[in-house]
């Protein structure tokens, strides 16, 4: 049987259907600024607005798409805004990974009902494009999953949300856009806890083991780490999630634990059509990616190992694009430094060719390139 056959007729009997990930919502300092920012150097449209002038007192929210990927920008106006004192303990971060689901009363009664908390109770939103189901329950650390139904719905957003104009107007003859989906999105926890929130998501949503990483696969002479990927029926929706594990020095997972305050979603893998031309243009808006060695790519085993792939070594090489190779295909992938002060949330760029993996060949080069990060940072 092969990977789509088998996730198919996993999917005709999930418990917990979902159609994907409607939109992940940053808590932010600046929302405005940080608007600007993933419009400028993401590519990315702004559709949608909602504040004061909507008669939302506590926040601003600005939405950006780019394809199906939908990232929510929040911040709060005032200092007794609920969620403010979230800002200051973490720092800008994701609060919310939103799901869309065919049924919110369904979903939220099959969650609670096998162990999860719930934080907001199915209800109705309503304005002149239709109605929204929504419902929340919680997950790792301070982060919810809010579920979403809009079959009925066809407005900018949800109710509530005015449809607004691009910040940036995009050249005529340029990309369409840089990245097209979110790929997956990647927790960190504690150390310890990782299988714990791996049999949540069995447990309260029906996902599946996707992959696992540990011992060597996942360490440097240094640092370590765990990892575990769930995935629902489908694999549209990936959730690789990591734990410290005990190393010489610090891991990025305990850096990440100890700045960010606790658990939270570490990065975002957004899929590519075309890295090479996202990677220009991103660098070029003033994004930073991690830089790996000339030695990666000179070395004969790497090179023997990924085989062909659609453009020649020096080409990735020059913008320090990594490739790796399995059994499906191949994948193409980069990622950038922090995008805050905080040395916490980065993204992943990944253009896939076949390859439904996370880069195994690639972990102890980046991890080494995230270490030299971390030491110049004075944190490893």
């Amino acid at each position: 049987m092969t990977a789509v056959a088998e996730a198919r007729a996993k999917q005709a009997h999930d418990p917990f259907p979902v159609k994907g990930v409607d939109h992940v919502t940053f808590l932010v300092g600046n929302a405005k600024q940080a608007a600007y920012y993933y419009s400028a150097a993401f590519g990315m449209k702004l559709v949608a607005y909602r504040g004061p002038e909507q008669g939302f007192r506590d926040f601003s929210e600005y939405v950006l798409e780019s394809g199906s990927a939908r990232f929510v920008l929040r911040g709060a106006v005032h200092a007794a805004a609920p969620g403010a004192e979230h800002h200051a303990k973490h720092g800008d971060g994701v609060t919310e990974i939103a799901l869309e689901v065919p049924d919110v009363d369904a979903a939220y009664e099959y969650a609670i009902a096998h162990g999860a908390r719930g934080v907001h109770a199915p209800a109705s939103e309503t304005d002149e494009h239709g109605t929204i189901r929504v419902a929340a329950i919680a997950t790792y650390g301070e982060t919810l999953h809010t579920l979403i139904e809009r079959t009925s719905y066809n407005g900018p957003f949800r109710p509530g949300f005015v449809a607004a104009d691009p910040i940036i107007e995009r050249p005529a003859g340029g990309p369409k856009r840089f990245f097209q989906a979110i790929d997956h999105i990647v927790g960190n926890v504690e150390l310890g806890k990782m299988d714990e929130w791996v049999e949540f998501y069995h447990r309260v949503m029906g996902f599946t083991n996707m992959a696992e990483f540990v011992g060597d696969d996942i360490a440097t002479d240094y640092s370590a780490l765990m990892s575990k990927v769930v995935a629902n029926g489908t694999r549209k929706v990936k959730f690789p999630l990591n734990e410290p594990a005990v190393a010489k020095k610090k891991s990025q997972i305990d850096e990440y634990l100890e700045f960010y305050g606790g658990p939270g979603v570490q990065h975002i893998a957004l899929a590519t059509n075309d890295i090479l031309a996202t990677v220009d243009a991103m660098r070029a808006a003033g994004v930073e990616f991690l830089a790996v060695p000339d030695s990666y790519y000179d070395d004969p085993v790497l090179r023997g190992r990924i085989g062909t792939v659609r453009t020649e070594i020096v080409e990735l090489k020059k913008r320090r694009i990594l490739v790796d190779r399995d059994e499906d295909g191949y994948l193409l992938q980069i990622f950038t430094k922090p995008v805050q002060d905080r040395p916490t949330v980065f993204f992943e760029l990944i253009e896939r060719h076949g390859s439904l993996g996370f880069g195994k060949g690639n972990f102890k080069a980046l991890f080494e390139a995230i270490e030299r990060e971390q030491d110049i940072r004075g944190n490893l």
